[in-house]
């Protein structure tokens, strides 16, 4: 069974990763879906400890109700009807830390979160998001406000090549209950890339029963590895993008910035699975 913790804000924005989950249950054996809200209710300086609590309590069961409602919607403009729908809400000030702990209390696979678009790194991601990202043990699918439901048919795995055979076994893990389309992408020095191939080749022989396509494309040194990254996802066109991060060093750094640190110019139309290396 996959679980996946599909967290929203009720924004429109949020939406895309809602539509994002019920298209992925549809496609994969036995998922279990579960939306979550955190939200924060702040104590009016004249309310008594008892007013507080009933206030509380009022404001919690309409958060859920109001939860379950925005769900729904989302299932009625894509035309299906759940069997039922698991929501949770948890209070909590900081919001990220709140459901990075419910996701490992509770044993999910997946957290599924959305982005808000291109732009600075704030505007791209949101706070939220990208310490969401950056942090979590648990993989994460941030989805583009622009996505629409469609069949995961490939993934485009960008990698370091360090810790190749463990990442693509995670890689294969997630495409080959749907037969996706699995590429692997590294970008490198020029005098580099034979060996890289090489040792490439050699690695993706232990994963034979399984297709993927390997490329090693020399690095344009103009562009940043966005850039890079970008225009290989508009070669390909992949239905998701997938990248492993350090945790130890910033995702934002290390993966995805070089040279203008504030834009962030990757193809946001695509779904980004992030694995903690």
């Amino acid at each position: 069974m996959i679980k996946i913790l599909v967290t929203t804000d009720f924004s429109a924005n949020s939406k895309a990763a809602i539509r994002f989950a019920i298209k992925f249950a549809t496609q994969y054996p036995e998922v279990s879906l579960t939306f979550f809200h955190s939200y924060h209710i702040l104590k009016p300086t004249s309310y008594s400890d008892a007013k507080f609590e009933a206030y509380e309590k009022a404001q919690k069961e309409n958060i859920s109700k109001r939860l379950e409602k925005f769900v729904k919607d989302v299932y009625h403009a894509a035309g299906i009807k759940p069997s039922e729908i698991n929501c949770v809400c948890r209070e909590s000030v900081v919001a990220h830390s709140n459901i990075m702990n419910y996701a490992e209390h509770e044993g999910f696979n997946f957290i599924a979160i959305g982005t808000r678009g291109a732009g600075k790194i704030e505007k791209l991601f949101g706070t939220h998001t990208s310490y969401v990202i950056s942090q979590s043990s648990i993989p994460v699918i941030a989805v583009p406000k622009t996505y629409r439901s469609r069949d995961i048919e490939s993934v485009l795995y960008a990698s370091d090549l360090i810790n190749l055979d463990k990442e693509l076994d995670q890689v294969i893990d997630f495409a080959k209950p749907i037969d996706a389309k699995i590429e692997v992408v590294h970008f490198g020095f020029p005098s580099d890339i034979a060996k890289k191939v090489k040792l490439a080749e050699e690695k993706v022989k232990n994963h034979s029963d399984y297709p993927v396509e390997f490329h090693v494309q020399p690095s344009d040194f103009i562009k940043s590895l966005v850039d890079n990254i970008e225009t290989a996802v508009k070669r390909s066109k992949p239905s998701m993008l997938v990248m492993f991060t350090d945790q130890k060093v910033s995702f934002f750094k290390k993966m995805l910035f070089s040279g203008n640190t504030e834009e962030f110019a990757l193809n946001t139309r695509v779904p980004l699975l992030v694995y903690p290396k």
